[in-house]
């Protein structure tokens, strides 16, 4: 009876949950060591202190956490932002944390090259997304957003993006993401 194993099916569930989380610990790892270049005492710095808390809640290990403030020394990371317009227009803001910015911007503009959506200029994008919300919403037909759906998790997917900021309509950015 190949395949009807217990343990198989497990691991199988086990390594699809294992992947999400590791892709969360290391974003916020990231996070955390280049909010530690400001200031390693979270005391006197905000932005690691609410860093800290969110890997707490995500159940990462304290020693990670440690080990994250004290590595800024060894490896100098960058926030890089991404501007880029999606399918359908769709404008794109993507925050980035990398130790090499050339590395991360030509395979992002690969990526995005590949599902139909290109760089901007830097500052062409920004504006739309002043304050708590997109200035203005965009709203994509159903064919653009198929498409539109594949770049967001590749987007996703990759590991020095943070965020992804986008002026898609409520619900269909509900649709996509699969959260409020």
């Amino acid at each position: 009876m190949a395949g009807h194993n217990k343990w198989k099916q497990i691991k199988n569930r086990k390594e699809v949950v294992d992947k999400k989380k590791n892709r969360v610990f290391s974003k916020i790892l990231a996070a955390i060591t280049l909010a530690a270049r400001e200031e390693k005492n979270p005391q006197f710095n905000p932005r690691l202190r609410s860093l800290i808390e969110k890997a707490r809640a995500a159940s990462l290990p304290q020693d990670n956490i440690e080990r994250a403030i004290h590595k800024m020394s060894e490896r100098p990371l960058l926030e890089i932002i991404i501007e880029a317009y999606g399918t359908g227009g769709v404008a794109l803001l993507i925050p980035c944390i990398t130790d090499n910015s050339n590395r991360t911007i030509s395979e992002l503009r690969k990526l995005l090259s590949d599902f139909g959506a290109r760089m901007a200029e830097q500052g062409s994008v920004q504006w739309i997304f002043q304050g708590e919300a997109p200035q203005f919403f965009q709203t994509l037909p159903e064919v653009d957003l198929q498409k539109f759906s594949k770049l967001y998790e590749a987007l996703h997917e990759y590991p020095d993006t943070q965020e992804i900021k986008m002026n898609i309509d409520p619900a269909q950015y509900k649709e996509i993401t699969g959260e409020e």
